[in-house]
Parts: C-alpha cells; sequence; structure tokens
C-alpha cells in the first residue's frame, strides 16, 4: 500500500526534529559571544547550553501523560508553540538568567523527541517503519547542519563592513541573530500541524473507532473501508484499551514491563554517555582546542553537519534490512575507536608561546604579561589555560581562546578533526536514529506514552549532567581525558547492548509487543 500521505504527514511532524537539531546546534556558535557579554563563568556556559535539557527532563515527565490523554496531535501543537516562544525570547535577551529561562522554555519542547517518533510509528507500515521514523532522525541531523552553516555566514556577515550589516545590528547583536533565526521554522511546524490527523491506534484504544477510519482514510486514501475495519480489528485484539493513569502506572513499573523498561534504558543511556551532544553543542569550541582558530572552527563545524547528514541517510537505508542491533554494535564500536582517536591526538599535543607569537597577540588586553611563559613547554592545555589565566585574566582567555590556542597549539589537528568525524559517523549510522525507532517500537500501545516518558527523562538527564560539566571537563581535566572518559562508556554501553537488546526488525508493533512479553516471561 501506497505511503504517499504517511511520508507528507511524517515530514510535517518531523519539522519538530529540525527545530531541535536547530536549537541544539546553533547556541554552539553563540556561546562566546554571549559569554564575554554577559562575563559568564564555565558553570554559566553549562546551564546556558544544558538549560534546554533540564527543561526536558521536566517536560517529558508529563509528554507522555498529555500524549495518551489528548492525543499526540495536540501535544505536539503545544511542543510547537513552546519552540516560538523560545527563539523569541531568546533573541532578546537581557541578561543570562533570561536566557536560561527562555531556553529551559525550548526545552520543555525538545519532548518533541519522543512524541513525533510515536505518532510517525503508529501511521506508519511494519515494513517501512524504521525508515520513516528515521526521517525524524534526519531532520534533527540537517537542523543540526543549518544551525553550523547559519552561524558561520551570520559570522562573516558580522565581520562586514556592509551598510545592511550595520543597520540590522547583524555586527553588534551577532548571537541575537543566530538564536532568533529558530521562530521561522517554529512558526512553520506550529502552523503545519492543523494539518495532520490524529493516530488511529490511539483513537483505536481509546474507543474512537469512526474517528480512527477517518484518520485511515486520510492517510491511506486507497484503503477500504472493508480493510479499515480490519486494521482497527487487529489493533483491538493486540492492544488494551487505554485504562486510568494510576493503572498504567501500576503495569508500567510491574514485572511484565521491567525486562522493556531495561532495553529502554539501556540504548537511552548508551545514546548519551557517548558525549554526543557535549561533542554537537561544543562543536566550534572543541575544534579551538585544536589550535585552528574561531573562524576555522565555525567552518570544521560546518563538516559535522554535513558527515551527520550522509551518515543518517545510510541508516534509513540500511535500518529495516540490516536490523536495529547490528547498527547499534557497529556504531558503538565506532565511536569506541573515535574517541580513543581524539584522546590521543590531544595527549600528544603541546602548548609553547614564542615571542613573535605574543606579539601576534595585540587584540588582547595586557597580551605583553604573556612574556612571563614564553618559549616555556607544556604538555596539558589544562595547565597551560590555568597559566594565562594567571597573566590576563580568566574573562580576557575566555573572550580570545580561539587566538591564544591557534598561537600556541602544536599538534596533528588533521587527526582530531577525523577523530570528531569517525564519531559523528559512528553515532549518525547508530545511535542516533535507531534509539528513537525502538522507543517508538517496543513498548506496548497502552503504555507507550508513559514508558518513553520514562526512558526519555532518564535520556534528557544524562544529556543534561554531561552538557551541563563539559566546560568544566575540559577546564579542569583537559580534552584528553574528557574523549577517553566517553570511550569508556561507549565500551560499557556496547557490552550492555550486545547481551539484553532484542531485534525488532520487521515486526508489526504489535507482533514486537507479544515477542517482548515472551522474553519477559521465559
Amino acid at each position: 500500500m501506497k505511503n504517499n500521505k504517511v511520508l507528507l504527514y511524517t515530514l510535517i511532524v518531523s519539522l519538530g526534529g529540525f527545530i531541535f537539531g536547530f536549537d541544539a546546534s546553533v547556541i554552539s556558535g553563540a556561546i562566546a559571544q554571549i559569554t564575554t557579554e554577559f562575563e559568564l563563568s564555565t558553570i554559566e556556559q553549562g546551564l546556558i547550553v544544558s538549560a534546554p535539557t533540564l527543561g526536558a527532563i521536566v517536560a517529558t515527565i508529563f509528554a507522555g501523560f498529555l500524549a495518551d490523554t489528548f492525543d499526540r496531535r495536540t501535544t505536539l501543537k503545544i511542543i510547537a508553540f513552546l519552540y516560538l516562544v523560545s527563539a523569541a525570547l531568546s533573541a532578546i535577551a537581557i541578561n543570562e538568567s533570561w536566557l536560561i529561562a527562555a531556553r529551559f522554555i525550548g526545552g520543555l519542547a525538545f519532548c518533541s523527541l519522543m512524541i513525533a517518533p510515536m505518532y510517525i510509528a503508529e501511521i506508519s507500515r511494519p515494513e517501512a517503519r524504521g525508515k520513516m521514523v528515521s526521517i525524524n532522525q534526519l531532520n534533527i541531523v540537517i537542523g543540526f547542519s543549518v544551525a553550523y552553516f547559519a552561524n558561520y555566514f551570520i559570522l562573516g556577515f558580522s565581520q562586514s563592513n556592509a551598510l545592511w550589516v550595520t543597520h540590522f545590528g547583524i555586527d553588534t547583536h551577532t548571537w541575537r541573530w543566530m538564536l532568533g533565526l529558530e521562530v521561522l521554522p517554529a512558526l512553520l511546524y506550529f502552523i503545519g500541524l492543523f494539518f495532520i490527523p490524529k493516530s488511529p491506534r490511539w483513537l483505536t484504544v481509546t474507543g474512537r473507532h469512526n474517528e480512527a477510519k477517518t484518520a485511515l482514510s486520510k492517510l491511506y486514501p486507497a484503503m477500504s473501508e472493508q480493510e479499515q475495519s480490519r486494521e482497527i480489528l487487529h489493533i483491538e485484539n493486540t492492544g488494551k484499551v487505554c485504562s486510568p493513569l494510576v493503572n498504567r502506572l501500576s503495569a508500567l513499573f510491574g514485572s511484565k514491563m521491567r525486562f522493556v523498561l531495561g532495553v529502554g534504558l539501556i540504548v537511552g543511556i548508551a545514546q548519551q554517555v557517548t558525549g554526543v551532544n557535549a561533542i554537537y553543542f561544543y562543536a566550534p569550541s572543541i575544534f579551538e582546542q585544536s589550535g585552528i582558530g574561531t573562524n576555522a572552527a565555525f567552518a570544521q563545524a560546518i563538516w559535522v553537519g554535513v558527515i551527520n547528514i550522509i551518515f543518517t541517510l545510510v541508516a534509513m537505508a540500511l535500518i529495516d534490512k540490516v536490523g536495529r542491533k547490528p547498527l547499534l554494535l557497529f556504531g558503538l564500536t565506532g565511536v569506541v575507536i573515535s574517541m580513543l582517536i581524539c584522546s590521543y591526538g590531544y595527549r600528544e599535543a603541546q602548548y609553547v608561546l614564542t615571542a613573535n607569537d605574543i606579539a601576534s597577540l595585540t587584540q588582547i588586553d595586557k597580551h605583553t604579561e604573556l612574556s612571563a611563559i614564553q618559549d616555556v613547554i607544556y604538555s596539558s592545555d589544562v595547565e597551560f589555560k590555568n597559566a594565562v589565566a594567571d597573566l590576563i585574566g580568566s574573562v580576557n582567555l575566555q573572550s580570545h581562546q580561539g587566538a591564544i590556542i591557534q598561537a600556541a597549539a602544536q599538534l596533528n589537528a588533521t587527526l582530531i578533526l577525523l577523530g570528531i568525524l569517525f564519531f559523528v559517523a559512528s553515532f549518525a549510522v547508530s545511535l542516533g536514529p535507531v534509539m528513537w525507532v525502538m522507543f517508538s517500537e517496543i513498548f506496548p500501545n497502552h503504555l507507550r506514552g508513559l514508558a518513553i516518558s520514562a526512558v526519555s527523562v532518564i535520556n534528557s538527564l544524562c544529556s543534561f549532567i554531561i552538557t551541563l560539566v563539559f566546560p568544566w571537563e575540559l577546564e579542569n581535566l583537559g580534552s584528553a581525558t574528557t574523549f577517553i572518559l566517553y570511550g569508556v562508556f561507549a565500551a560499557v554501553g556496547f557490552m550492555m547492548v550486545y547481551k539484553f537488546v532484542p531485534e525488532t526488525k520487521g515486526l508489526s508493533l504489535e507482533e514486537i509487543e507479544k515477542e517482548l512479553n515472551a522474553i519477559t516471561h521465559r
């Protein structure tokens, strides 16, 4: 049966993934200027970057309940409105508290990552479900890429002398333009959601059979009334009618769901402990640490987005052929290798400022003070930055870190770039799309919203902690130790996935429910 309408509605719903990707990455280009303007500490930087993830933790607690009670479509409309409000408020923030609050509101909308795959899985056929749900992940990485491109070009415009740049304040309010661009896709998303049907599975399990038939006719115009009735009967026979919230909570945390929840938690935690969001959210900062300079760091960050898109497309092509579990294992292996490469690259680095280097840093106040460490060789980026901060102040260091590291660093920047890109490719072909596909598949119809909420809360909590402490890790542990930690976490994730995660390729949602019930009762 043709999926033409399903594809259209999937594209509309997955626009939320694009906005998430844009929101998550656009801050990577803005944070340095925000840090300078608001004179932020590393913890305050971490709070601004991670505030959306904190919002996501709060939202995912309630999102599943809202999706199960009021339907998926209504919940998505609320999410789109929150994205719109967050983008507007972020662009006009007057201090760090305002900006943290605005980004927290945007984080409440991050639960689109759990609601959109849930909706898409429920309107898709089993043989195409993996690809359809993966469209949301593809849109996420497209959003990442567009944000990197937007940051690069806005930064370039801000450094030009064009009259229109001054007229629109791009030169003086660069970071505000970066964050404010999100208003456009958020508005489009909000409008588009008024044209999608409700989930026929949700309508069926809530006893609204006539509405379910109407939804099926919108999704599959060629489907006859007899086929619609058979589809509804199939959902009824294999799913359970939605029960009161207390009963569903009791069932969710009961012994029958223990194995399934465990699988969800393994995949959800494995996705975040690789450090993926830290790398996406701080991409230019990471490249600055390799000594290539600020503008080049923004340009290199674009490659992160491009590789992300390419390998997400590879995952979409393979996920319904190779299966979910093989992709997870392959990707986690790649993550371990890539983190080892990055750690080695930074561990072999040296940092030294010559007289010529110091003389070239005229844009830095008190740059002549750096003569105190002239020709001193540092084998640790932490020791070097601490020495510089002692001489010129931490604010000066934060404002000009890219130029200072570029002048002093003696390392293999190409090796580190390849390590980061290999990481992005490994993640994009596995944990990125597969996690949300599995979340949308493994939980029973009548508990799907609540169950995805439960595992998404843990996923978001891991993301929040890792994103919050990443600037602190770079400052206190150094790049080499930070990346080796993520490699160790990924290795543990590999072992857990290998032992516990089942394959769900090619099965209907109801068949997956039966299969997992059988495993639980063995």
